[in-house]
């Protein structure tokens, strides 16, 4: 029997090694930028930020393995079904392995749309089509890695995902400087490097969820396969798709018109939203232990549970926002500074660095709140308020832009925040109160 107990202690002990690991997850784009921006030019920092950009946006499609899995196993857990477990892995493993395989075939077209629809300047363009034709070959590796991911945070084992990570990014930095800088490749060097470091992260993976093929729930094949198994996980991981296509909307929106602003600008928003994706990384560690307890919790079907998850992880939350805040407050100057050597590009960065520093206070519950959803699995309550966020974004660019130029895309993105966090807001009750009719 797992423990159903709700404390800042455990909350803490879930969360911590997340925050730590997931900060290093945009550290690592953050040294992908520094080191291209060593080179003396915008084009490859703006080419570095496109091509990450269109890849991981491509990846995180499938993050409902990731989402999804956390959700459906943590619950699974709290109703002390063992072999369930087991079987939602396989299923997720085998999605993966086909989105996976699916990428790649397809890339020819997915590329020319995506450079059919970005203003990038030519230099740019070219750049990100070289990175982009060497990352997608870590698909079938990175979507998988959602998949045992989602099963090692439904178990609490988050140091697992900080060892992951501190892996990952650390074979990824070293190699990136030794591509980039000392053998001279630039930008197909940075995507060298990601390369291995997530097919190596994939395998290091599978070793830390070696339990789960130990004993026989992973080849369970009627359980794996049973209808009403497969079309619930299919509702859930559905819904959580074309969420994030819905949130790719806004991220890709973002760097797509920042780059119709010129290189200089791109480069510059392409730096601040490193630090951004820090301060959003490091404080979804909050979030993924409201998944995990939130999930736990409604298999238990314990409401009073849920409440106390979702106060304690958005107080923690709350707290490192406005640390992380002050952080890029006082440092980001020297920050910029550090990864970029055109005096053009450390101008505009600082022009715009104030938008980032709020970034994360103003960002920080609707964070919190997609955690909370993720745990309860009310996959289709997140899809309705990300397309509701959609339409707000879109529409502050419209307005903003003309009027602001860049400071209207980064209000747009504020903007978006806060529609995230209230349209979420209007579904909680009804969550609260399915945990009563699980």
């Amino acid at each position: 029997m797992i423990s159903l107990e709700i404390t800042h202690k455990r909350v803490l002990k879930i969360a911590i090694p997340i925050v730590i690991s997931n900060a290093t997850v945009p550290i690592l784009g953050a040294v992908d930028t520094a080191v291209v921006g060593q080179l003396g030019e915008a084009a490859p920092i703006g080419a570095v930020g496109i091509g990450a950009i269109v890849i991981g946006a491509l990846y995180w499609l499938f993050g409902f393995l990731r989402m999804g899995t956390t959700g459906l196993v943590a619950q699974a857990r709290g109703a002390n079904d063992g072999v369930e477990t087991g079987a939602l892995v396989m299923r997720a493993l085998i999605v993966a392995a086909i989105a996976g395989c699916g990428l790649l075939l397809l890339q020819l077209p997915i590329f020319w749309g995506v450079f059919a629809a970005t203003p990038a300047s030519p230099e740019v363009e070219g750049m990100a089509r070289s990175y982009m034709e060497i990352r997608i070959w870590s698909a079938p590796a990175a979507i998988m890695f959602y998949a045992l991911s989602g099963w090692l945070i439904a178990h609490e084992r988050t140091g697992a995902m900080l060892l992951l990570q501190l892996w990952m990014n650390g074979l990824n930095i070293g190699f990136d400087i030794w591509f980039v800088l000392g053998l001279g490749w630039g930008v197909e060097g940075v995507a060298i490097a990601t390369l291995i470091a997530e097919w190596s992260g994939f395998l290091l993976a599978l070793y830390l969820c070696r339990n789960v093929f130990k004993g026989n729930q992973w080849r369970n094949w009627a359980r794996i396969f049973d209808r009403a198994k497969i079309r619930a996980m299919a509702s859930v991981n559905g819904n959580i798709m074309l969420r994030s296509m819905l949130l790719q909307v806004i991220l890709i929106g973002f760097m797509f018109v920042s780059a119709s602003r010129g290189d200089v600008t791109l480069a510059a928003n392409q730096i601040l939203i490193q630090f951004v994706n820090i301060t959003a990384y490091g404080l979804d560690g909050f979030a993924i232990a409201a998944e995990s307890l939130i999930g736990v919790s409604m298999g238990a079907k314990s409401r009073a549970n849920i409440r106390r998850t979702a106060m304690i992880t958005g107080l923690w939350a709350g707290a490192g926002s406005v640390l992380m805040a002050a952080i890029f407050g006082f440092f980001g100057v020297w920050l910029i500074k550090v990864m970029a050597t055109s005096v053009e590009v450390q101008q505009a960065a600082a022009l715009y660095l104030p938008w980032m520093v709020v970034s994360p206070i103003i960002g920080f519950s609707s964070w919190v709140l997609d955690g909370i959803f993720i745990g309860a699995t009310r996959s289709r309550d997140m899809r309705n308020a990300m397309f509701q966020s959609a339409l707000v974004f879109v529409l502050a660019v419209f307005l903003l832009l003309p009027i602001m130029g860049n400071h209207g895309i980064w209000l747009a993105q504020l903007v978006s925040y806060v529609a995230r966090t209230l349209t979420l807001m209007r579904y909680y009750p009804a969550l609260e109160a399915a945990a009563d009719q699980e």
